[in-house]
């Protein structure tokens, strides 16, 4: 190959050049290297930066000129010359060239050899399984299952446990099979923000940085959620329990039943030791049945009660069920009366918040 090519150089020096592409980019195949080793040839190569964007197995590698790998969130231009991983997929690599630079023909035997074996590796090694395939999602979050079948389970969602800054999440709804979210490597620890549903959802929740990939929201099925914490791709199975533990802590968020539809585990603390102290479908501690008989006498009581626990003020509780100061007042005296405890004291209103609280965790 290399006596090829000087010969080509001599009589064409594109076709030369293109020829040692060709070479490099074949060791590189038999090497089997990885994605960031055919990103950085590339990148080298080409003398600008690369960059391979797979948004359906969430990979995102970007590589200077100079080797260094520097990830970016940004979109790619479309100006910049491409080479799709598949035939009329969105899926590709790119050469950063400048609007005013020509494509060359090396450019486009690098493109064409390196988006070959980069296909070749994501085949190999993240198939073409959906985001959210069940059975890979069960292998990944068994806790019981061989380590050498969760990873497995992990590289086919698209998940990295080979790289020490990969976190993930588990997201628990009341309806439906968990969701894995990959969360971003720079603010793994917070909680995953939500883009509402199509449906629609008023108790999405507010837009908190965490998601992957960084800068993005995730779009979460609508209704009651659990989040897990962001933990490494083997620690699921804990991040998994966590948001099983904090879907306990949800509402349906109506009259009946007010409060959040999504808590992150991250926010309980040890508020998530009061699951392990009232089984689901156990008999509720007395202070929930003294709520429950209220509650039967006043339409109004629970979504008062919710808005003086959830508040930082009388005031505020007024204005958050759109009543009066006054009113809210009569409404207190009267629930109180009904509990036969006081909800207006800092112990009251504790005692209040364990109640309510301990009502959603007994729920069966």
């Amino acid at each position: 190959m290399k006596e090829l090519a000087g010969r080509l150089t001599a009589l064409d020096p594109d076709a030369g050049a293109a020829v040692r592409v060709i070479g490099y980019f074949d060791r590189l195949a038999e090497s089997r290297a990885g994605l960031e080793a055919l990103v950085r040839g590339a990148a080298v190569l080409a003398g600008c930066a690369a960059r391979l964007v797979d948004a359906e197995r969430r990979v995102r590698v970007r590589v200077e000129a100079d080797g260094t790998r520097r990830d970016s969130a940004s979109a790619p231009d479309p100006a910049w010359p491409s080479a799709a991983l598949t035939p009329g997929g969105v899926s590709a690599l790119w050469l950063e060239r400048t609007a005013q630079a020509a494509p060359s023909v090396v450019d486009a035997v690098i493109l064409e050899r390196a988006a070959g074996a980069v296909r070749i590796v994501l085949d190999r090694t993240r198939g073409r399984v959906p985001l959210d395939d069940p059975e890979s999602i069960e292998t990944l979050l068994d806790a019981t299952a061989p380590e050498a079948a969760r990873l497995h389970a992990a590289r086919r969602l698209g998940l990295d446990p080979a790289d020490p800054t990969t976190r993930a999440r588990v997201v628990a709804p009341l309806d439906g099979p968990p969701r894995v979210v990959a969360a971003s490597r720079d603010t793994a620890a917070r909680p995953v923000p939500l883009a509402p549903h199509p449906d629609g959802d008023p108790q999405a929740a507010p837009d908190r940085t965490g998601a992957q990939p960084p800068h993005t929201e995730v779009e979460l099925p609508a209704g009651r959620l659990g989040i897990g914490p962001a933990v490494p791709v083997l620690e699921l199975p804990r991040s998994w329990a966590a948001a099983r533990t904090a879907l306990r802590f949800t509402s349906d968020g109506s009259a009946q039943d007010p409060g959040r539809r999504v808590v992150h585990a991250d926010e309980l603390g040890g508020i998530a030791l009061l699951a392990e102290l009232v089984a689901p479908g156990a008999e509720p501690p007395p202070d929930v049945h003294d709520v429950e008989t209220a509650a039967a006498n006043a339409p109004w009581l629970l979504a008062t009660l919710n808005a003086v626990a959830t508040t930082t003020s009388l005031r505020a509780a007024a204005t958050e069920i759109n009543v009066h100061h006054s009113t809210l007042q009569d409404r207190l005296t009267h629930a109180e009366s009904l509990l036969g405890w006081p909800v207006r004291t800092p112990q009251g209103r504790l005692r209040l918040q364990l109640a309510l609280t301990m009502r959603h965790l007994a729920r069966p």
